[in-house]
């Protein structure tokens, strides 16, 4: 299967205008991938790495309509492969489309990450019943966002508060001019969306991945544990690899154990950041038989 380099020069090959090129080869290698593996193929990309602004590029309530037309007239019997790259986005939506994509596909999903599968994008991989990474694979901590402060940020900030002023009073003018940059009930939002990430995933694991087993709690328990600790993670931009989310306890599939399939995934992945960087495209979902939606 071709590298980066050798992508991009059969897409140059190809002798016709505009994006139809990176069109082409694109879905050639979505639909090579299907006949592969037997199932059918849907690819989540976000072009959030080639673009400089954070609009349209995180999942959202609009890529509903995506996944729907993506899904349409697909034989749901064959399971489905989801391809994700994407930066993460609002917990709702993503809670939205993984629970319509289970009922779609009775839960028959597997989980494919090129490259990276950040925040919602592990809540996603999670959903499935076993995610396949390799070794330049990444997810994510799921501790969820207000715009761009962690809400365990926020509440140990507040705890901290709490415990100096009482040891200090002299320090309570300090903490006032700290917490009073946050409006009324958000410590206890902050709460909540903890809680309700927390809630959701462990939901999801214990529906598929962890199915039937007699653990299936503790396991799940243990897999938030780890993604959703701030204390341990210490940034919402960790970059955790594949031997990491196996001690998380995650079912993980080594791409590096099908040589094919590996070839066929970085192929597509390839492809797909061809098509990015050249169109101003900010986000695309696509299935085996063309049947697509991108976003500007």
């Amino acid at each position: 299967m071709p590298n980066w380099g050798e992508v991009l020069k059969e897409i140059q090959g190809i002798q016709i205008q505009g994006n139809s090129a990176l069109d082409i080869v694109r879905r050639e290698y979505l639909h090579k991938l299907s006949e592969y593996t037997g199932r059918n193929v849907i690819a989540y990309y976000s072009g959030w790495l080639q673009s400089s602004s954070s609009r349209s590029v995180g999942i959202c309530d609009a890529d509903k309509n995506g996944f729907m037309n993506a899904v349409h007239q697909l034989d749901k019997s064959k399971g489905l492969d989801l391809l994700i790259h994407s930066p993460g986005g609002d917990l709702a939506a993503t809670e939205s489309i993984v629970d319509y994509l289970h009922t779609m596909f009775d839960h028959d999903i597997r989980a494919f990450i090129p490259q990276l599968a950040m925040s919602g994008g592990t809540m996603m991989a999670c959903a499935c019943k076993e995610i396949w990474m390799g070794k330049q694979s990444n997810i994510g901590p799921i501790d969820p966002q207000f715009g761009n402060i962690p809400a365990h940020g926020v509440i140990e900030e507040f705890q901290k508060a709490i415990k100096e002023t009482s040891e200090n009073p002299s320090s309570i003018p300090m903490w006032q001019a700290i917490i009073s940059k946050y409006h009324p009930t958000f410590i206890g939002e902050c709460e909540k969306a903890i809680a309700l990430a927390d809630e959701i995933c462990k939901r999801w694991l214990m529906e598929n991945m962890f199915l039937g087993q007699d653990d299936a709690e503790e396991r799940a328990n243990k897999v938030i544990q780890s993604l959703n600790n701030h204390d341990e993670t210490k940034t919402h931009a960790r970059h955790i690899h594949m031997d990491e989310a196996i001690r998380f306890g995650l079912k993980i599939q080594k791409l590096e154990s099908d040589g094919e399939l590996q070839d066929l995934i970085l192929t597509i992945h390839h492809s797909y950041m061809h098509t990015f960087s050249g169109g101003n495209w900010a986000k695309g979902i696509e299935n085996q038989k063309g049947q697509a939606m991108f976003v500007q």
